[in-house]
């Protein structure tokens, strides 16, 4: 019997500790992200602290910054993906944490959650946005993959079913304003990036703008 939505949002952990090793293996490492992470990079200073949120195995996002000469904490939920990151990449700052209750005592000149953050249910997103706002530095950029509109899909992780959900640009902007940050980006399924929508935002003591 498939899960209801709200069941089904409750296994994306577990769904990645099944299936890590094929996730990392059959995960595209060409880094069509590279535009956007390009862009995202250009707001944060040299050599500036950024939280890979949802890091996953590291590859390719995490190793392409820690290349570039930026600092790189890397948290995930899933263990059997932190164990992956920690095996290529073993001099890495990597953490599992889940972002719900995401509480670190650093700050971050950048927070990235390329494909992860669009698993929470809308209510968890709407926390979590408070939360990462919370720690970022001043000045500091966050990077998101949401969805093109408000509302909630599935995809696929090997052979499982996954949740995925996103507030519609509106909130994303009002909600963002409301924690002293102003919406850089909304770029709707990109097709130079796969057909990912990403959310470029940054924080600011000046008035925002809603999109």
């Amino acid at each position: 019997m498939a899960l209801s939505m709200p069941d089904l949002a409750k296994t994306t952990q577990d769904v990645y500790e099944r299936n890590a090793a094929r996730f990392d293996a059959e995960r595209a490492k060409i880094l069509f992200e590279k535009k956007w992470i390009d862009c995202f990079l250009g707001f944060v200073p040299e050599a500036g602290h950024i939280l890979d949120l949802g890091c996953g195995s590291g590859d390719p996002i995490a190793g392409y910054i820690i290349g570039q000469g930026y600092k790189l904490t890397g948290a995930d939920a899933s263990a059997a993906m932190l164990k992956l990151a920690r095996e290529k990449f073993p001099d890495g700052d990597w953490r599992q944490a889940d972002m719900r209750t995401l509480d670190l005592p650093e700050r971050f000149h950048g927070i990235l959650g390329w494909n992860s953050f669009f698993h929470l249910t809308r209510d968890e997103q709407r926390s979590v946005l408070t939360k990462l706002a919370a720690h970022l530095a001043p000045s500091g950029v966050l990077m998101l993959t949401v969805g093109p509109e408000e509302g909630e899909v599935t995809g696929r992780v090997g052979d499982d079913t996954v949740y995925h959900a996103s507030l519609s640009p509106k909130e994303y902007s009002t909600t963002l304003a409301s924690e002293g940050m102003s919406v850089i980006e909304f770029a709707v399924e990109d097709p130079d990036s796969d057909y990912h929508t990403i959310l470029l935002a940054q924080k600011t003591s000046g008035p925002d703008q809603s999109i």
